[in-house]
């Protein structure tokens, strides 16, 4: 805790707290209709998901111009929610649509927005609508929803069916506007195993609980899985209490001894963990031709890593009471945001950086990069997770 004997430098993360809100702001303001850009150099418009990410930094900052931003944003949204309740990927253009995780995001941004304001009805209308669109998103009318590949933020990796970011969303979101009973539901179905190429007896529906190993799959859909990590899912199922306790410090240990082997072979050359392990390779099942473009691995969502996520990480590692580990991440975690593709730039905040080199790939100044460092900040400055406190009470509860 701030103030104690730490494993890290407070007036760094001082530094670093005070150069996200001023990125933020930087970016509060875009050229589409005065709504939030995505990041500073580069992707100019407001796409919904990282704004929605970015919801949890800006909810804690505390600054009231970033907040009524996001008000702004929300309400757009909620404007350009299609006929039967599907919000769009870009929040002025209500054609772009198709996003698997769009949706589910702004139930949870909207229940975030309602904590943080106390204004319980908020878009009342707009959640009922988002609410029924999701139902219809599992296809087997139970509880887990399904997707279409590169439908969520992983536009240059497949998904397949029913994927553990999306359903992590859908339990938290089913947490916060109080549907307790749907979201335990989601859970007893999310941790039944996965499925891998054997035959299904009716009375079995596949879930997403991976034989022999502690974390959640990536996707699985009938007989077909990805038992691959997948650390923003498995770091909101942390969060979120779908991995209870003793459950979350075993993902945790099984991630960080993974790392450990990942430096040892050169695959990795930072102190925090890959969006995504074991890289998909070349011939490998999951392989597609474009990743040799966009993809390969160690780049991207192939394992590349990104600030945001690892964020969600370090608050998980608070949820799980590992301080001391959370602190280490995020002493981590103040040097790569550091890094930047613009020489001149103190902090880059940057997309993404590669794993085996370290370099920041991506544009600098993202929106949700800073955002998540703040969340992350204060979360290990306070030992608490907001907003994921009350979902995690209500798991222990149900248990």
């Amino acid at each position: 805790m701030k103030g104690e004997e730490t494993n890290i430098d407070w007036t760094e993360v001082a530094a670093a707290k005070k150069a996200a809100v001023e990125v933020l702001l930087h970016n509060a303001n875009g050229p589409f209709n005065g709504l939030p850009r995505t990041a500073g150099f580069g992707y100019p418009e407001p796409y919904t998901r990282d704004l929605m990410f970015a919801l949890l930094g800006v909810a804690i900052s505390g600054n009231a111009e970033l907040i009524a931003g996001m008000r702004r944003v929300l309400e757009t949204l909620a404007k350009n929610q299609t006929a039967h309740g599907h919000i769009p990927s870009l929040v002025h253009d209500a054609d772009d649509r198709g996003a698997s995780d769009t949706t589910p995001l702004f139930l949870l941004g909207v229940g975030i927005f309602r904590k943080l304001t106390g204004e319980a009805d908020f878009l009342k209308d707009a959640i009922v609508k988002a609410l029924t669109w999701m139902e219809y998103q599992s296809p087997d009318d139970r509880f887990m929803v399904a997707q279409q590949p590169t439908s969520d933020w992983r536009d240059e990796q497949w998904v397949l069916g029913y994927g553990l970011f999306v359903n992590t969303l859908v339990y938290s979101y089913l947490r916060l506007l109080g549907d307790d009973d749907r979201a335990e539901k989601l859970c007893s179905e999310m941790r039944e195993l996965a499925i891998d190429g054997g035959f299904i007896p009716h009375h079995i529906h596949e879930g997403l609980s991976v034989k022999s190993k502690p974390y959640f799959a990536f996707w699985a859909y009938k007989v077909y899985c990805s038992d691959s990590f997948d650390l923003l899912g498995n770091s909101l199922a942390i969060l979120s209490g779908l991995a209870p306790y003793e459950q979350a410090n075993e993902i945790i240990d099984w991630v960080e001894q993974q790392c450990t082997a990942m430096r040892g072979s050169n695959d990795l050359a930072v102190n925090i963990p890959p969006n995504f392990f074991p890289f998909t390779l070349p011939g490998d099942p999951d392989w597609h031709p474009r990743y040799k473009d966009f993809n390969m691995p160690g780049n991207y969502h192939n394992g590349g890593v990104w600030p945001f996520i690892c964020g969600l990480y370090v608050a998980a590692l608070v949820a799980a009471e590992r301080f001391d580990l959370a602190e280490q991440n995020l002493q981590e975690l103040t040097r790569l945001v550091k890094l930047s593709r613009d020489p001149e730039l103190e902090f880059g905040f940057n997309e993404w950086i590669k794993a085996q080199t370290g370099q920041a790939m991506g544009v600098d100044w993202q929106t949700w990069s800073a955002a998540l460092y703040l969340y992350a900040a204060e979360c290990v400055e306070t030992r608490r997770t907001p907003f994921f406190e009350e979902m995690r009470e209500g798991r222990v509860n149900a248990d």
